[in-house]
């Protein structure tokens, strides 16, 4: 089904077009603009700059040899790209030396600076992001060709973690920091080493007296000394210590020397490790964790039971079953304390150390009962509160029934789709990983439940990684729930993902299970939704009339079940089908009867997408100023409900109506601008088509370079998913555009291959792209 998409889907970004397809587009495995809240200016070549760095370390102290050795990495070789590898054990400071020294040098880098999340940093989106590691390198890699960039690839356990990251491109830096040696980065790849030490003990000193310097004065150098020492002069631990002393500026420095020598004695006495570092950290650790108020202390404990190191207020207080005041005042104090950081407006991380310390204490000191029932509870609010989201982005999609909410715990609300949209792209990795957690826990509801929610935020959005995972998670769980309407759910769930992720094989297959069950259900809604569905991906092939078949059917059921909502929403897609075998009048009459139902009940986006079709028919039936007409006004529905789904679609077809009334500068802005979104979408197929007819308006503008590299983009794409008729209408495209190169050769070849791929279509417009071909490999003999 066209997905239901409401105020609040995916937004607009700006753009412009000028060159060859070099300077719009990347590779073809790379797709979608960069979303800044607040871009930064363009790069070099005028595409988006990442600024990833977090502030600078506050209070760093030293590491002059350290960050010398880095600054004369930086000057040899400055054409190559080259790789820092910082080791060292943990809370060392490795995270802190490679931000801090980051920022000394980025002027160095004119292209940005990435951290570990640079996909979607660096203008691949969750919608683009490819599934298998070679693709996902390939994307990166192509992604970078060009740029002089500086990338922090932080805590990497092993090598093969890192080299599918590593850039072939020159000028590049890749800083990677790592409590293991990783040798093999320097046999294969030539990394660099640097092996992070303690800090002297002048310097571990003047750590805790920058920290604390506004807070205490006249501490005695000799017991700052001592803490250092029982810091074991690591970084992390000596912030943590400084911080409980500069809150508590009236204890004298020798009372809380004397805290943590009896928590070092504890950890001794508990540990059969022979580690000083280790050792060290754990102290200061239980030292900072045991003077904590009892109610934050619990907050720090139960965080150990979050899906991941990364949260919110509102996630911290169905935790505690509390206020979003009381849990912002306990977040506040670990905070201050180190125990963990704010890392944006509302949204708090830990430490991964400090997360394993926490998830120590939630086993040691919590009640496994209790520790249960309050994982169940932050899980039930991830799922209520996404469900309260969905209602507010597609409320006409199916809703799941849920057992309710706990007394104490309420879901977040939303006043519009807009802040729906905001909150599940923020939560987005936690959601997924709730699902995973659900379903290591054998909570199938929960898993089934979860995944159907999703949909109505992975259909709009497209981060297929996960709409792929929590689908088939959820499917496994409903078949050992034995729940068969979940189960179809899941399947058509699955058809849609393929569909717009390219798989039409797999779509096929998962439509087909999901109308099975659908049937053996007697769930006729189901039935016709799913038919609906399936008609859509036929059109996509274009097999108009398996297409008319199943949307014929579907109309019918939603007429039988006199659903006003997708009924007429069916008849405009089925007018589509109807347009293109022919049946100009008949198809017209469907879509001015569907926009006058959803003018009346301001259906905003079924309106727009009628009004692209009626472009489409208007186009075909010799009426280019009224397609014209019709098309502007269904982008400018798509731009007034911030859809980038409506307007990346809609924008194609203005470029072609455009086209047609002479106007091919205005058409390449539409389709470059629909290419964008379209990448950003992850929508593979209709990205090409927005470049095929870029190509053709650079042709009509006399610019035959151009035109040929967007048409062999087009071409590529279509091969490589196996779309036979628009393969062939990109070939015929092709073929017209190297004709003006003198190359009469390929073009006969793209012509002949294009014809092959016609044999099995028998509508009107084959019969006159057929046609056309033929004639012109009689003109060329």
């Amino acid at each position: 089904m066209e997905p239901d998409t409401p105020e609040g889907s995916p937004g607009r970004t700006s753009s412009s077009m000028s060159g060859a397809a070099g300077h719009v587009v990347q590779a073809r495995d790379i797709r979608g603009p960069v979303h800044f809240h607040a871009p930064p200016p363009p790069g070099r070549h005028g595409e988006p700059v990442p600024w990833q760095l977090p502030t600078d370390v506050r209070g760093f102290v030293n590491r002059s040899a350290e960050q010398g050795a880095m600054g004369h990495l930086l000057s040899e070789h400055p054409s190559a790209a080259r790789i820092l590898v910082l080791t060292g054990t943990a809370g060392v400071g490795k995270t802190s030396l490679a931000l801090h020294w980051a920022h000394s040098v980025r002027g160095d880098f004119p292209d940005g600076q990435v951290l570990e999340r640079f996909l979607r940093a660096l203008g691949v989106p969750a919608a683009a992001i490819p599934v298998d590691l070679e693709a996902l390198a390939s994307t990166y890699r192509s992604l970078v060709a060009g740029r002089r960039l500086l990338i922090v690839l932080d805590n990497a356990s092993r090598a093969a973690q890192v080299r599918p990251l590593l850039p072939g491109a020159a000028g590049c830096l890749v800083v990677v920091t790592s409590r293991h040696r990783l040798p093999g980065l320097g046999v294969r790849e030539g990394a660099r080493h640097l092996t992070l030490e303690v800090l002297e003990e002048h310097d571990a000193v003047e750590l805790l007296r920058e920290v604390t310097s506004d807070y205490r004065s006249g501490d005695d150098p000799a017991e700052l000394v001592q803490l250092a020492r029982l810091c074991a002069r690591l970084p992390l631990a000596l912030r943590i210590a400084a911080e409980r002393a500069a809150g508590r500026p009236r204890m004298l420095l020798n009372d809380l020397i004397q805290d943590l020598r009896d928590e070092s004695s504890l950890w001794d006495a508990l540990s059969n490790e022979d580690e000083e570092e280790s050792d060290a950290v754990r102290s200061v650790f239980a030292w900072s964790y045991r003077a904590l108020p009892a109610d934050a202390a619990r907050l720090f404990r139960l965080l150990g039971l979050h899906p991941t190191g990364e949260f919110s207020t509102a996630a911290a207080a169905a935790l505690l079953a509390t206020g979003d005041r009381q849990a912002r005042r306990l977040l506040d104090g670990l905070v201050a304390t180190h125990m963990v950081e704010q890392i944006a407006a509302d949204r708090f991380g830990f430490h991964d150390l400090l997360r394993a310390y926490a998830v120590d204490q939630v086993r040691g000191e919590q009640d496994p009962q209790e520790g249960e029932r309050v994982l169940r509870r932050i899980l039930a609010w991830y799922l209520h509160t996404a469900d309260a989201a969905q209602a507010r982005i597609a409320p006409h999609e199916p809703r799941v029934p849920l057992a309710p909410l706990a007394p104490d715990v309420e879901p977040a609300a939303f006043g519009d789709g807009t802040a729906a949209m905001r909150w599940f792209e923020a939560e987005r990795e936690n959601l997924a990983a709730a699902v995973r957690t659900a379903a290591a826990l054998g909570m199938d509801a929960y898993v089934w439940q979860s995944a159907i929610v999703l949909r109505a935020f992975y259909m709009v959005r497209n981060p297929f990684q996960d709409w792929f995972e929590t689908s088939r998670l959820g499917l496994e769980a409903a078949r050992r729930d034995g729940d068969r309407h979940a189960q179809a759910e899941l399947h058509e769930s699955l058809g849609m993902a393929c569909t717009q992720s390219g798989r039409l094989d797999r779509a096929v297959e998962q439509y087909r299970a999901a109308l099975v069950l659908r049937r053996e259900l007697d769930d006729r809604a189901g039935e016709a939704l799913t038919l609906n569905g399936l008609g859509l991906l036929w059109s996509r092939r274009r097999l108009l009339p398996d297409a008319h078949d199943v949307l014929v059917r579907a109309r019918a059921l939603f007429q039988a079940l006199q659903d006003t909502y997708w009924e007429p929403r069916t008849a405009v897609n089925l007018a589509e089908v109807e347009a293109a075998l022919g049946r100009l009048a008949e198809a017209e009459a469907m879509v001015r009867a569907g926009l006058e139902t959803f003018r009346q009940r301001t259906d905003r986006w079924a309106e727009g997408n009628a009004l692209r079709i009626l472009s489409v028919i208007q186009l075909e039936g010799g009426r280019p100023e009224e397609a014209l007409e019709s098309a502007q006004r269904g982008v400018d529905l798509a731009l007034d409900l911030d859809s980038a789904v409506a307007e990346g679609h809609w924008l194609t077809q203005l470029g072609h109506a455009q086209r047609a009334v002479g106007r091919p500068a205005d058409a390449l802005v539409s389709f470059h601008r629909a290419a964008v979104l379209q990448r950003g979408l992850g929508d593979r197929s209709r990205e090409a088509l927005a470049w095929d007819g870029t190509g053709c308006a650079y042709l009509e503008l006399g610019r035959v370079h151009e035109a040929g590299e967007f048409h062999r983009r087009a071409v590529a794409v279509h091969r490589d998913l196996d779309d036979r008729w628009h393969l062939a209408t990109s070939l015929g495209h092709l073929a017209d555009a190297l004709e003006r190169t003198e190359e009469p050769e390929a073009v006969r070849r793209h012509r002949r291959e294009a014809l092959t791929l016609l044999d099995v279509f028998t509508d009107p417009g084959a019969a006159r792209l057929r046609g056309r071909l033929t004639a012109a490999l009689g003109t060329d003999g």
